[in-house]
């Protein structure tokens, strides 16, 4: 198995760990300095997931649409997130990995549009380098949101 998709789901049960412990209200709340919020930056590792490795590979995604408009690259929150939306976040965070690791195994990847990304401004070719970068992605995302829940909890 690839090591990358032996990581992330660690990385997705510390998000998972921050829903469970952070009231639904500070999940929405953008302290000041910042100009987005904790669930904003777990939705956005979804979506960028989805959209680096499935849609790159001209793959469907398993996301809906208005999930990847509120949440993909470039966006910021616009108005808090509902309990049922949480919910959904929540559930996405493990289900997309666990198909992501069953497609890989089963071959699914075999096209990739290459794609420079703009946080680091290196091009992904394959499907192999879009999962490295998509690791980093989550860790950075990770830092983000201990920085928002430090700038919460004061």
């Amino acid at each position: 198995m690839h090591f990358t998709l032996d990581v992330l789901p660690n990385t997705r049960k510390t998000f998972n760990r921050i829903i469970e412990n952070t009231s639904l209200e500070d999940l929405n709340k953008i302290p000041k300095g910042f100009n987005n919020n904790v669930i904003w930056n777990i939705g956005h590792i979804v979506v960028t997931q989805q959209m680096l490795a499935y849609k790159l590979s001209g793959l469907p995604i398993m996301i809906s649409d208005e999930l990847v408009g509120k949440y993909r690259k470039d966006t910021k929150p616009e108005g808090a997130v509902t309990q049922e939306e949480l919910d959904e976040i929540k559930a996405l965070l493990f289900s997309t990995i666990e198909k992501t690791k069953a497609d890989y195994s089963n071959g699914l990847f075999k096209n990739y549009q290459e794609y420079t990304v703009s946080t680091t401004g290196n091009t992904l070719t394959n499907i192999d380098e879009a999962f490295q970068f998509i690791m980093l992605h989550e860790g950075m995302h990770l830092g983000y949101v201990m920085a928002l829940l430090r700038a919460i909890k004061g």
